[in-house]
């Protein structure tokens, strides 16, 4: 009889870990930040059906990176406990925190098992709250932990190096606009270094706005709206390259 191969349980999560992290990489980023009026999320995704942002409840919104029909599931199984909750309960009683601990379950149970692969997804769960400083942001891994996100998160293949960025630039206070321009240049860096251009065509961009007067504070920013934002912030680099041009000749 032959013995069985060995594998030590710390290898076994090892491997399973560094399994999801590949998976999760080939997706392309999402990027979510914190704006003065609400959470806006922005996702490099050409497709028009198949989402990466979605609304999870009234204030709540999920976003997504990894295999689609992975992370739909969880989407899906998301809304069902919202709306138990908010009809067993009160709608007040559907947090971001309650459904971030009901997908860190999932996802924890699925990465222990040995008799499933584990899921190639990373999750962002935001919830946008009456001023900017009760909005929760939480991001969650493969594995089931839970982050604690303030100000900027990026999640994706290229990560890390879309976060340091963020980080050096995201302010307190920024208009829709000016976030919209510093997630979509944080988007059009690659690992080298350099830039790409992504057009309205390439994005998706959705935002939870704590000033819209109706309880699902969830939108998408689509078509013309969206042509328009990316436009005046393009218009508002030109001028102020103009403005500061100008001042230079006048020192001259």
């Amino acid at each position: 009889m032959t013995t069985p191969f060995y594998v030590s349980p710390q290898q076994a999560m090892a491997d399973r870990a560094e399994y999801a992290r590949k998976g999760i990489a080939r997706g392309r980023s999402v990027v979510v930040l914190q704006y003065s009026d609400g959470i806006l999320f922005v996702a490099e995704n050409p497709s028009r059906a198949l989402h990466k942002v979605s609304e999870i409840y009234d204030r709540i919104a999920f976003a997504a990176v990894g295999k689609y029909n992975e992370f739909e599931n969880l989407r899906i199984g998301g809304v069902r406990y919202a709306d138990l909750r908010g009809y067993t309960y009160d709608r007040d009683d559907v947090t971001a925190r309650g459904l971030a601990n009901v997908y860190a379950q999932t996802l924890g149970t699925i990465f222990s098992s040995a008799a499933e692969k584990p899921y190639e997804v990373e999750l962002i769960v935001a919830e946008v709250g009456e001023a900017p400083e009760d909005d929760q942001i939480y991001r969650l891994p493969h594995d089931g932990s839970i982050v604690d996100e303030h100000g900027s998160v990026a999640v994706g293949g290229n990560a890390d190096q879309i976060s340091s960025y963020l980080d050096q630039r995201h302010r307190d206070g920024m208009t829709l606009a000016e976030a919209l321009k510093l997630a979509v240049e944080s988007l059009a860096r690659d690992n080298n270094g350099g830039e790409r251009s992504l057009t309205a065509e390439q994005l998706e961009v959705a935002v939870l706005d704590r000033k819209r007067p109706q309880q699902r504070k969830f939108k998408r920013v689509l078509g013309r709206q969206l042509s328009r934002l990316l436009e005046s912030e393009g218009a508002a680099a030109e001028d102020s390259s103009a403005a500061e041009a100008e001042a230079e000749d006048s020192e001259e």
